[in-house]
């Protein structure tokens, strides 16, 4: 068994979860997920827990997946459900920073509009379950109650004008780091 998967999920007070066949249902006071659990893999409710185990394997039958295959899927579905579990409660949320002279931000409707040192203006559509913040004209923030969805759209942002390692300029993650280089040296003349 998996060590992330021996860990049990805690269900948060306000949380709903139903599990039926192979799909878990997972609804909170910001919204609903879904997702299918892979062949193998079984999840129950122990108390205000849930638990993620592996089928016991019946003796004289081929397994489809492997030994390695199904720790990994264990670990897979236990983080899936922790992190759904956690979206519908609090939601996740990243955040962006924009720097460069210039470089702005702005939420038109449900838009964002971006000002990145194109000819134009560049315009990203929200999804229904994605929303943007912007603040200081410089930060973004992309919230939702899918982590994977909330971490996709904040790449997408990125990967419009990532920052480049002379001057920092572009769209990074609050935080990050960016390896800065050194530019090309003065050439200096000596005097004979």
């Amino acid at each position: 068994m998996s060590k992330l998967a021996r860990i049990p999920v805690a269900i948060k007070e306000g949380v709903n979860v139903s599990i039926k066949n192979d799909l878990i249902k997972v609804s909170g006071s910001k919204g609903s997920l879904s997702f299918r659990i892979p062949k193998g893999v079984v999840v129950r409710t122990e108390g205000n827990a849930l638990k993620v185990s592996g089928e016991a394997s019946k003796p004289r039958t081929k397994l489809v997946r492997g030994k390695e295959d199904i720790k990994a899927l264990l670990g897979l579905t236990r983080a899936t459900v922790a992190n759904m579990i956690k979206g519908v409660s609090e939601g996740f949320e990243k955040k962006l920073e924009l720097s460069g002279v210039g470089y702005r931000a702005s939420v038109s409707g449900k838009d964002l509009i971006l000002n990145v040192g194109f000819s134009h203006s560049v315009r990203i559509a929200s999804d229904a379950e994605i929303s943007y913040l912007v603040s200081d004209n410089n930060i973004i923030t992309v919230s939702g109650i899918d982590k994977a969805l909330v971490g996709n759209a904040a790449a997408k942002i990125r990967m419009i004008r990532p920052p480049e390692p002379y001057k920092g300029k572009g769209i990074k993650y609050a935080g990050e780091k960016i390896r800065r280089k050194a530019g090309k040296a003065a050439k200096t003349v000596g005097t004979k």
